[in-house]
């Protein structure tokens, strides 16, 4: 028997907390993949590592939000944790190899597509790892052809916002990119569902459960304290909001003494021409005859 899906159980919003969870976790992380490029690179690790936990765990935070407005009429539903879990760890590793790639590489050609291709394929698997994790009295089944182009989403979203945290400019650059990205993961997660068709059992017994919202809020409770604890680090830093390095000073090489700069123009005494006049008034005088 095929169940009936409903994914706007609470209305508009779920899905507009949703996108704002996204639009957080990639502005984050796209300002701390674009503070890895205005370091030296004993510090790239650390802003990299950071800028790939806050994508992971927004995207991740974003689809479990969009999951609590998720019913099916007949059934009660509810999570393995475990896999939970798991979605979570594999969207902050995959996502971490991209945007590594991208952030030692360059935000171009073959590291961009690359990076892309692997931190969209990470998105996805968190999805769908994450529907994995759903328990109910049925079965889910995928349309394969939505699937497919609910990958090609998160693989166009991850790399347009991987070129746009390699363009290292203002702040006002990434928070537009991270509604896009935003945007495009939301899509990515809606099109997914559009792909599900669930099938119940032909079992009679209790349907009634706890609702999605209960069973998901206390395992949003880390993921969202760390993205604010990320927007506290990258608000604290004026690089992070300006986007661009003050112009830097050449320093000197150790043991080497700094030569001072010239900071004037030095003009000839005399108007141009002269010296060809006093070469001709010297071959003419006595001595030189």
């Amino acid at each position: 028997m095929q169940g009936t899906v409903d994914g706007f159980s609470y209305g508009l919003v779920t899905p507009l907390v949703a996108y704002l969870m996204a639009c957080l976790g990639g502005a984050l992380g796209l300002r701390c993949t674009t503070r890895s490029v205005l370091l030296a690179r004993s510090w790239r690790p650390g802003w990299l590592a950071l800028g790939s936990a806050a994508i992971g765990s927004g995207v991740w935070t974003m689809h479990f939000i969009a999951m609590m407005g998720f019913a099916v009429e007949g059934t009660p539903i509810r999570y393995d944790k475990p896999l939970t879990f798991a979605s979570l760890a594999i969207a902050i590793v995959m996502v971490g190899v991209g945007i590594f790639i991208v952030g030692y590489r360059g935000a171009r050609g073959t590291a961009l597509f690359t990076g892309g291709t692997i931190t969209g394929l990470g998105i996805a698997s968190m999805h769908y790892l994450g529907m994995a994790g759903l328990r109910l009295d049925g079965d889910l089944r995928y349309n394969t052809v939505t699937v497919g182009v609910s990958v090609v989403i998160a693989m166009a979203a991850a790399t347009a916002a991987l070129w746009a945290a390699g363009q290292v400019r203002g702040l006002l650059w990434s928070v537009g990119a991270s509604l896009v990205m935003g945007l495009a993961v939301a899509g990515m997660h809606y099109t997914g569902m559009a792909a599900l068709d669930v099938h119940l059992h032909d079992t009679a017994g209790p349907v009634a459960g706890e609702p999605p919202a209960a069973l998901l809020a206390p395992m949003l409770v880390g993921p969202l304290a760390f993205l604010v604890l990320t927007g506290v680090v990258v608000m604290s830093d004026p690089l992070l909001i300006m986007g661009r390095p003050a112009a830097r000073r050449a320093e000197p090489r150790p043991g080497a003494t700094a030569r001072p700069a010239i900071t004037h123009q030095v003009r000839h005494p005399y108007p141009p021409g002269t010296h060809r006049t006093l070469v001709r008034a010297r071959s003419r005088t006595p001595q030189n005859r």
